[in-house]
């Protein structure tokens, strides 16, 4: 048996192991956004100061370390639709937490792909972000199927394929964000049933 160190041993490992975890999040973020989602994981290792089986003791997969870049963010966008749901405008904060939700999917190149992938995976690390979100604008749009304009045969899942479309499509355009500010009033427009 592994004799356990004395506490005052193991404290100072803990907060060597939280500040490795935080130091290859914000790694990970930056190289995302420079290289994508794909970007080389020894890579984010070596640029955290780290060797790869630090990070692989705390991301076993790129979707696990994926999920943790975005944790914040799909948080952000969670609270966003809350706040939505009090708008008096249930049509124009159902467009509006779409803008953000395809911004967020941009976020990295090959973040869209993976998230759609995870959305059909269980168990996939990325799954319960994915879920968050889709929570999230299924609630918005069946306010504004309610009390706006949104078609009835519309529901959450198309709403979620949708946004992974514009994003995918977007991060692929030469114009970028360009892409997406000209797809998503095309796309939305068919959202709303007077639309």
């Amino acid at each position: 048996m592994t004799p356990v160190p004395p506490a005052d041993q193991q404290r100072p490992r803990r907060a060597d192991a939280r500040r490795n975890y935080d130091r290859l999040v914000a790694v990970a973020r930056e190289a995302f956004r420079e290289e994508g989602a794909d970007a080389s994981l020894d890579d984010i290792a070596k640029r955290a100061g780290v060797g790869p089986g630090t990070l692989y003791r705390h991301f076993p997969s790129r979707d696990v370390l994926l999920a943790a870049v975005v944790r914040e963010s799909i948080d952000a966008l969670h609270a966003r639709a809350e706040d939505m749901l009090t708008a008096e405008d249930p049509d124009a904060a159902l467009l509006a937490w779409v803008h953000a939700a395809v911004a967020h999917a941009g976020t990295y190149r090959g973040l869209a792909a993976s998230m759609m992938s995870s959305m059909y995976e269980e168990g996939a690390p990325l799954r319960s972000s994915c879920d968050r979100m889709h929570e999230a604008g299924a609630r918005l749009m069946e306010r504004a199927q309610r009390q706006g304009s949104a078609r009835p045969d519309f529901d959450a899942a198309d709403l979620f394929d949708m946004i992974a479309a514009v994003a995918w499509v977007t991060e692929r355009s030469a114009d970028g964000p360009g892409a997406a500010t000209r797809l998503l009033p095309v796309v939305t427009k068919g959202l709303l049933a007077g639309g």
